[in-house]
């Protein structure tokens, strides 16, 4: 019981880790300036470049944990590794057409905050969006651990 316990929390320590990483090298590194200036656009075409960096940025978590697993012997299940990249990619994107998550700080009285340094990096608009990147790391972490 408790070996398993410990290659539970190894298990979970390892993805999260291997995420946040992968997560700011693909949020920062491998985003285009046009996806990164294009995703929050209305219509088809922002919903497209927001599509294509939440691609990019998925490939690059993948790859991430292709490497630690290929280091390690660490396995994460088929099923539970789908499930938690669908649920990253999927919180990513969302945030990431940013009405929404502008829409979700005002409605939980963030507005002025979510308005902080806007148009500078450093905002209070890229802060709600990393701390949300990163709480749904945590979950996909979860999940993907959920079949160690």
């Amino acid at each position: 019981m408790t070996l398993d316990i410990t290659f539970k929390l190894a298990t979970f320590a390892a993805v999260f880790a291997t995420l946040f990483a992968a997560h700011s090298f693909g949020d920062h590194w491998v985003q285009s300036h046009r996806q990164a200036c294009g995703k929050g656009a209305p219509g088809p075409a922002g919903r497209v470049w927001c599509a294509r960096h939440v691609v990019g940025l998925t490939i690059t978590k993948l790859v991430a944990l292709l490497a630690v697993t290929f280091v390690t012997g660490l396995y994460i299940h088929p099923a539970w590794l789908a499930a938690g990249m669908g649920v990253d990619a999927a919180s990513h994107y969302w945030a990431d057409r940013r009405t929404t998550l502008q829409a979700l700080a005002n409605r939980l009285g963030k507005a002025d905050f979510y308005k902080l340094g806007e148009g500078h990096l450093g905002s209070g608009a890229y802060a709600l969006d990393q701390s949300w990147h990163v709480t749904w790391l945590f979950i996909a972490s979860l999940i993907m651990t959920g079949g160690a």
